[in-house]
């Protein structure tokens, strides 16, 4: 258990509203995602507040793993999750409480829902290793062609919320065409390799040449600290993921909870957020890597999307594939 717990100082004025400065008593937070950015937004949140902050950070698969099993005695206040679905499962199971935060006036409409709201956003892409001695890719077919293989690994998406978006996106614009795909990956060799940083590694060693399907702000920050990789968004396009951010309609602490919210989509919060490569939710904070109006999204096939299996029949199918 990955356990960081957080008080510093007295409350400070925030140059945003924050629904009202929070109590000084403690907020749990469940987070998935990068651990730098949970610590500081919980540092931040408690420079302002004063409270209390225990955070639980882990993959989006073992945070609701703990939600389920602590289903009768919840702990959690908010939950931060890499996966869109998530949210709505929760939402439709009443597990939310709504709330709109007037910073959220700028996160894109199809970003934010009454008992949700991104926190970020990001992208899956095509993470090459340029020492390889492959071709660079340009789309997601090119990483099962000859040059790449035993060279690949794809994320697992029953480990990875990102990777069953990715899935499901794919399976949405492309039908059995995208089932066709990972059987030539499969039959070239390409390997399901964990969840995102077990699927990334390999490729920062050069034991592999690339990833399918790499959640791009990772692979910005490890570029960033001189890796020698490149981030590819394919030409025909890929999925974006928002990652949302909720509060548990249990909490007892609802507003220091909603107070937290606020903060997270505050322009200093944001920031936070664009600081570790993420795409910040808030459409008038700058992102610090390619933004959206750089990245193709992938659209319906002719005569409309296909429909898209739910989650249970697009993980029996990938691992139908790839033997798992």
């Amino acid at each position: 258990m990955n356990t960081m717990t957080g008080k510093i100082g007295a409350a400070m004025l925030l140059a945003v509203p924050l629904c009202g400065l929070a109590p000084a008593s403690a907020l749990t937070i469940y987070s998935a995602g990068p651990a730098p950015l949970i610590k500081a937004l919980a540092e931040g949140y408690s420079q302002r507040t004063g409270a209390d902050v225990d955070v639980f950070q882990a993959t989006t698969g073992k945070v609701f793993a703990r939600l389920e099993a602590e289903a009768g005695n919840p702990q959690a206040d908010v939950v931060i999750s890499a996966s869109w679905d998530s949210a709505a499962d929760l939402h439709e199971r009443g597990w939310l409480m709504p709330y709109a935060s007037p910073n959220a006036a700028t996160v894109p409409e199809a970003y934010r829902q009454p008992t949700y709201v991104a926190q970020a956003l990001s992208a899956l892409a095509l993470v090459w290793n340029t020492d390889s001695g492959t071709p660079r890719p340009t789309d997601w077919g090119d990483l099962a062609t000859p040059p790449y293989a035993d060279l690949v690994n794809l994320p697992d998406p029953a480990q990875s919320g990102t990777a069953l978006q990715l899935l499901g996106g794919l399976v949405a614009a492309r039908g059995d065409e995208a089932w066709s795909l990972l059987q030539e990956l499969q039959r070239n060799g390409a390997a399901v390799a964990g969840a995102n940083a077990q699927a990334l590694n390999p490729v920062l060693q050069g034991a592999k040449a690339a990833v399918f399907g790499a959640v791009d702000y990772v692979a910005y920050g490890r570029k960033a600290q001189g890796e020698s990789i490149e981030v590819i968004f394919p030409a025909s396009g890929t999925v974006i993921a928002p990652r949302p951010m909720m509060i548990l309609a249990s909490t007892d602490e609802a507003d220091a909870a909603r107070a937290f919210v606020d903060y997270v989509l505050s322009e200093e919060g944001q920031q936070h957020v664009a600081n570790v490569y993420l795409l910040p939710a808030r459409s008038d904070v700058p992102a610090q890597r390619v933004g959206l109006e750089g990245i193709p999204l992938l659209t319906p096939a002719e005569g409309g999307a296909a429909e898209t299996p739910d989650r249970a029949a697009l993980l029996q199918q990938f691992g139908a594939i790839f033997q798992r």
